[in-house]
């Protein structure tokens, strides 16, 4: 892939709210979770374990667990037929001894980086992708199986995109970028 071919893709990944009922290929589904477990992370700890949720029922309670109808949040959910649970494993001692000393929780930059390679390979797979970090997290492990003692930071939906790619509004690069000063 060319510089210019990824950034394109770069420009369409985008956060699907809404979904078509066609099932995923598992083909797709591999390749997708492929890209997340090549994710680099720090110490090489590969801090995650990546829960695939596609039995509907299951899946359909896990998507009770991110909607808030209170704030209107993530209503959209049910309908991506595939939801995938990231849930924070242990880093190596290394990774958390600098991150002591740093004073960064390497494993959550880690499980971003991997959450991203997933969505990205979900883009070149043309299907939509949404990352959900606001759920009950509680209820989620416990459906799950998940130990109390874990996290789960983040889950992503994952489904054939029911509309098209929007238009991306950011900030200008000026506002954003300087060169070897903070300005």
């Amino acid at each position: 892939m060319k510089g210019q071919e990824l950034l394109d893709l770069i420009n369409t990944r985008q956060s699907d709210r809404a979904y078509l009922s066609n099932p995923i290929e598992k083909e797709k589904i591999d390749r997708i979770i492929e890209a997340g477990r090549m994710a680099p992370s720090a110490c090489n700890s590969q801090p995650w374990k990546f829960i695939i949720v596609d039995e509907t029922e299951l899946k359909n309670k896990i998507a009770d667990c991110t909607s808030s109808k209170i704030l209107g949040l993530n209503h959209f959910t049910k309908q991506a037929p595939v939801h995938i649970v990231i849930v924070e494993e242990r880093a190596k001692f290394t990774a958390n001894a600098g991150g002591l000393i740093k004073s960064k929780h390497f494993p959550l930059i880690d499980i971003g980086i991997a959450a991203e390679h997933i969505c990205l390979q979900a883009a070149a797979e043309g299907l939509g992708s949404c990352m959900l970090g606001w759920f009950d997290e509680p209820k989620v492990k416990k459906l799950l199986d998940i130990p109390k003692s874990k996290r789960v930071p983040l889950i992503i939906t994952l489904g054939y995109p029911a509309s098209k790619t929007r238009e991306k509004r950011r900030k200008e690069t000026e506002a954003i970028v300087s060169y070897n000063k903070y300005q």
